[in-house]
């Protein structure tokens, strides 16, 4: 998939979500099915704080030849040929860096969903004419270029599609 197929297909599941966002009190966005577990409000504000805060500022190093070259990891080769995530759950430990808050309003997911938009469409034409040399390290995936950087955003907002719905159905009773 090209880079204008990947950002066409990321804001369509933007869409989705927003949507989707339409129909939950913030209330509901921030109801936790289970302790330990995140509310549908703490997922939307990942999304979002993954992609603004990790993924894209990656693709922006990638941008600047910093030499860096790597390989991606067993795992990271395995997602890339599949063209997204496995489909099956993913859990961290709750941790203060990387738990997300509960929201404070939908107005602020709207937001921050509307920026990743944004960016992901001024560096989209960037990408297109990038080369693929430089390299930053994904914990998990290895060596990413700004275009697989960019891939990313659009696989990880697909993979949490399946997050949403079960916790729908947790908001749901």
């Amino acid at each position: 998939m090209n880079t204008t197929e990947t950002l066409q297909r990321f804001e369509e599941t933007v869409q989705h979500y927003l949507h989707e966002l339409d129909g939950f009190s913030l209330e509901q966005l921030q109801y936790t099915p289970q302790e330990g577990e995140w509310s549908l409000g703490q997922m939307y504000l990942h999304l979002v704080n993954s992609a603004l805060h990790m993924q894209l500022k990656n693709i922006e190093l990638c941008l600047k030849p910093n030499g860096e070259m790597g390989a991606k990891t067993e795992a990271g080769t395995a997602v890339f040929d599949l063209g997204g995530f496995p489909p099956v759950r993913i859990q961290v430990p709750p941790s203060p860096q990387y738990t997300p808050p509960q929201p404070t309003s939908k107005e602020d997911i709207v937001e921050g969903l509307q920026a990743v938009v944004r960016q992901m469409r001024e560096v989209e034409p960037v990408l297109r004419k990038s080369s693929e040399g430089c390299t930053i390290a994904h914990p998990r995936f290895g060596a990413l270029n700004a275009r697989e950087w960019f891939m990313l955003i659009e696989m990880h907002y697909r993979h949490h599609l399946l997050q949403k719905e079960r916790l729908k159905h947790a908001i749901a009773g």
